[in-house]
């Protein structure tokens, strides 16, 4: 999960490609209107068998806020491979308190870094 968040945030849909089972893979891929990928949260990750599934996070900039996609993703395993299958995905906008950690990952307060501006 972590090696295709990456793929994401460096734009790279050939890895994204062929991580993905081909049963469900797309004929391709355009990561041009994708978002600037901030931080990975994994929410809750489980095991049984060769399938596999993990809920996660992930934060992004939205304009001058910030935004989030939310998923429970499936995964299979194909030898000692695991591929991406399919997600229930949601999205909204997150809104941070002036005193939680900023989303930016800075490690500093949200008031101290990006809603000072």
């Amino acid at each position: 999960m972590r090696s295709r968040y990456a793929a994401f945030v460096l734009r790279n849909p050939d890895y994204l490609m062929a991580t993905w089972h081909p049963d469900t893979r797309p004929t391709e891929l355009g990561l041009e209107n994708s978002p600037e990928w901030a931080s990975l949260q994994v929410l809750d990750a489980s095991e049984q068998g060769a399938r596999g599934r993990v809920h996660f996070r992930a934060l992004y900039r939205a304009g001058v806020g910030w935004g989030y996609l939310e998923e429970i993703s499936e995964f299979v395993r194909e030898g000692d491979r695991w591929f991406y299958v399919a997600g229930e995905t949601s999205e909204g906008a997150l809104k941070p308190g002036r005193n939680e950690p900023c989303p930016c990952g800075s490690g500093r307060k949200y008031k101290a870094c990006c809603l000072k501006g």
